[in-house]
Parts: structure tokens; C-alpha cells; sequence
């Protein structure tokens, strides 16, 4: 069994309004050396495969066609193998 773990980000030339909230709630709870904040999405996913290459690709796959939207978000991964 492989879990993939997903992130994913908001273009850094996106404007991120749910993350310009929490820095304002964050300044108003006296945090004032808060710069920015963005806020993500993490996904886990995991399969009944062996980590290879192959899984890459359909992890990949599900990333550009499902998971994120290329014209304003990023993404990254990692697999690990997990036992049964």
C-alpha cells in the first residue's frame, strides 16, 4: 500500500482572499509581526499499489485533472509506502 500526499498552493501571483482574512483575524489577536499568510489544500490519498514510477504518473494525472487548477494553482507531492 502508498500513500501520496498532496499540496496543493495558490500561485503566488493569485490573490488569496480567504488567506488575507486569517491575516487580518491573526492581526486583530495581536500577532502584528504577521506578514501573509496563504491558505493551502492537503490531500491524502492512498492506493493498494507498490510505490513506482507508474504510481507517479497516475498521482500526476489525478493532480492536473482533478485535484488542482492549472491556471491558478501549484502542486507538489510526496509517496511513501505504509503497511497494511
Amino acid at each position: 500500500m502508498t500513500k501520496a500526499k498532496i499540496y496543493v498552493q495558490l500561485k503566488p501571483s493569485v490573490l488569496d482572499p480567504q488567506g488575507k482574512a486569517v491575516t487580518n483575524s491573526l492581526h486583530s489577536l495581536g500577532y502584528h509581526s504577521l506578514l501573509d499568510t496563504r491558505v493551502s489544500k492537503f490531500i491524502e490519498l492512498s492506493f493498494d499499489e507498490e510505490l513506482s514510477d507508474a504510481l507517479k504518473d497516475k498521482v500526476n494525472s489525478i493532480c492536473d485533472k482533478l485535484l488542482a487548477n492549472p491556471n491558478t494553482e501549484t502542486y507538489s507531492f510526496e509517496l511513501y509506502p505504509v503497511e497494511k
